[in-house]
């Protein structure tokens, strides 16, 4: 750690129900020394949780082993997340949670609700009102193994993407599935198996299209598009494609790949998007399509499409890339080839209208990372409970309360303050 990091001011004190504040001559005296990004530097925490910038406050809402409302207990390995509106002001949370068969804190589920009843992965709903207090938690989704990220869509619901590629119990696995924001017990899991079968990461929806586009979490992996027969009803399938660029055919975007200089493209078609090998990205990289190197996190925002690549980059330190869905083209927006700057990101949120946020899941410290419209990166909050990575990061319907998990211990936080 640089002594700019280390060198933070103590918060004056701390509010209810595990709030922290910080006083406004704190905030004073830290945007005028500290300065670091458009909310200043961050202040240590005394509580030794979350280092946020002078005026922000957090709370814990919703933590591994605690019971939820349908008499559960919360599970581990908190991860991809949205937000969606609820009645009365209320903001209703989809949570994932990336957990293994073998997992001791698994998500429990009644007989008859799993996919598979040997997984222990799966969803949770969280209800948070007005004040930012939690009134409800539940399962929601079971049976499925590492659900790592996923996407909203613009119906309200959540795609939970499984991490994987296995058969386990004589189920199929490696495939999203779909659970609405209204859900108010554990839904009929349904395999959307035309979006593929394959180490799914992310999600995200042009709202203008209803195409559906998704990152894949290996070295080799693709960039993919799904366009539906019908985008009110994604179980009637539909055709899954892989981004190609023109005139590089084949290329792997890992390094040597200049910034900020967009390249037409077009997509290349899975014949089989359902294989019982793990053939997807082969037979896409075959017909032309290009690799990226560990997709993660993606995003819909501001016109582009926004997706993360953990270990792109020379340094392996991670790149985030965008795709314009008006003029066909992608590029690479920020690869900082430092990972004092940005250190394997993961998940990924665009604030309206202002700047992007995304979660790291590097070596030591992880930071919640903020990305001005410029292209300017900054330090917006620190993990300092533990080395674990953020994930999750969304933001309310009013856009006044973020949310963001620490997958392990597994801890869901509420944080808010002058955006």
């Amino acid at each position: 750690m640089t002594l700019s990091r280390r060198k933070f001011f103590t918060l004056a004190g701390t509010g209810t129900a595990g709030a922290v504040l910080l006083s406004p001559l704190q905030a004073f005296y830290a945007k005028r020394t500290l300065a670091a990004g458009p909310y200043g530097a961050l202040q240590t925490d005394p509580l030794g949780v979350l280092d946020l910038p002078a005026g922000f406050s957090y709370r814990r809402l919703s933590e591994t082993g605690q019971t939820m409302t349908d008499g559960y207990r919360v599970p581990g390995g908190h991860d991809g997340m949205a937000a969606f509106p609820g009645a009365n002001g209320n903001t209703i949370l989809i949570r994932n949670h990336e957990l293994t068969p073998t997992s001791s804190n698994g998500l429990n589920a009644p007989t008859g609700s799993k996919y598979n009843s040997s997984a222990r992965g799966g969803c949770t709903k969280l209800v948070v009102n007005s004040s930012r207090n939690l009134v409800e938690h539940r399962g929601v989704l079971a049976g499925t193994i590492r659900n790592c990220a996923g996407g909203p869509t613009p119906s309200g619901s959540w795609l939970s993407c499984e991490e994987t590629f296995e058969t386990n119990n004589s189920k199929k696995h490696g495939y999203v599935f779909e659970v609405p924001s209204s859900a108010n017990t554990f839904v009929t899991p349904v395999p959307l198996t035309a979006m593929g079968r394959f180490n799914h990461e992310a999600a995200a929806v042009d709202p203008n299209t209803g195409y559906i586009y998704m990152t894949e979490d290996q070295p080799n992996g693709l960039f993919y598009r799904f366009i539906p027969n019908n985008i009110n009803n994604l179980s009637s399938g539909g055709t899954l494609y892989a981004l190609r660029i023109i005139g590089s055919s084949g290329i792997n975007t890992a390094t040597g790949f200049p910034k900020n200089t967009p390249r037409a493209v077009d997509w290349v078609q899975i014949i089989n998007p359902d294989p019982t090998s793990d053939t997807v990205r082969t037979a896409g990289y075959n017909s032309g399509a290009a690799r990226f190197s560990g997709g993660e996190g993606i995003f819909y925002g501001s016109g582009y499409v926004y997706f993360t690549c953990k270990s792109g980059g020379s340094s392996g330190d991670g790149q985030i890339w965008r795709y314009s869905p008006t003029n066909n083209t992608v590029e690479l927006y920020i690869e900082p080839n430092n990972s004092g700057v940005l250190d394997n990101p993961d998940n990924i949120v665009v604030f309206p209208n202002r700047d992007i946020f995304l979660c790291e899941d590097g070596d030591g410290t992880d930071f919640i990372v903020g990305i001005t419209p410029t292209g300017s990166l900054y330090k917006f909050a620190r993990n300092r409970l533990n080395s674990n990575e953020f994930a999750g990061v969304c933001f309310s319907p009013d856009g006044q309360t973020m949310f963001a998990n620490i997958q392990t211990p597994g801890i869901t936080f509420a944080i808010w303050g002058p955006w």
